[in-house]
Parts: structure tokens; sequence; C-alpha cells
């Protein structure tokens, strides 16, 4: 089915280091607004916090259908990992310039999963860095095609 909802701007703005898989801790109604694209994880954001691991400033719209019992858009929602990957993650995280970004929400075995990346900040010239590899690919792809024809 591919991806729920992808963050564009992890990749732009930060250098992924380790990528992670964890489950999401959502009600009925915020899993039926996800199937429906209905959510936002641009500047999201995960935290270890006493042990477990929260994802906050995730927009996750209200179901249209939902009643009285329906969710609150920005709640922060627990995220499901083991014992020694929440270790490893405090340890990662607690390195300075180091975030925890999630890059995509996905359906796995009928069950939303997110991928969490810990993400190393870029700075202005390496943004400028990444556009003149890209345009040296774009080039080299160029020429190599004219070449083979």
């Amino acid at each position: 089915m591919g991806d729920l909802l992808t963050n564009s701007k992890a990749r732009r703005d930060y250098h992924i280091l380790e990528t992670f898989e964890a489950g999401l801790v959502l009600r009925g109604t915020e899993v039926k607004s996800l199937r429906a694209g209905k959510g936002e994880i641009r500047d999201a954001f995960a935290m270890v916090e006493n042990g477990e691991v929260w994802l906050h400033n995730c927009h996750i719209d209200e179901y249209e259908m939902g009643n009285r019992q329906n969710h609150k858009p920005k709640s922060p929602r627990k995220l499901l990992l083991h014992k020694s990957e929440i270790r490893k993650l405090q340890g990662l995280a607690a390195v300075k310039g180091n975030t925890l970004v999630p890059l995509a929400f996905y359906f796995k075995n009928q069950k939303v999963k997110v991928s969490l990346a810990v993400g190393k900040g870029k700075v202005e010239y390496d943004h400028r860095q990444d556009l003149k590899e890209r345009q040296a690919d774009r080039d080299l792809r160029r020429v190599t095609m004219h070449l083979t024809r």
C-alpha cells in the first residue's frame, strides 16, 4: 500500500545516521484518519522520557465520521520499541546536534508503524553541497545517456 505519511523535510534538513521501526499507540479514529491520508508529520519529533519514547507535534486530523470520543489532533503519541532500542536511542539522542525525527508512517501486517531516524542537523553549506552533488549526478547521467545511444 505504501507510505501513509512521509516527512519531506527530514532528509533535506538532517543527515540520517540510523533508522528504527517502531509501533505506534493509536485510537481507532486516528487509524481511520491516517487511512484517509489526513495527517502531517513534517514538524514532528520524538523524545525519550522516563524510559518511553513519545512522538510530539504530530498532527492527525480528527476523523470526520467520529463522535464525541474523537481524538485530539496534536496529542503526544507513545512509540513502541524494545528496551534495548530505547536505550540505544537515548544514547544517540543525547549527543549534541542529534534529534529523533519520523520519516514515514506505513502499514505493516495491518498495524501502523513509524520509521524513526536519528538525524544530525544540516547547516547551510551542507545544503549547498547536496545541491552540487545532485547536479553532478544529473550531468553524469545526461552524458552517459548520450554515450550509450
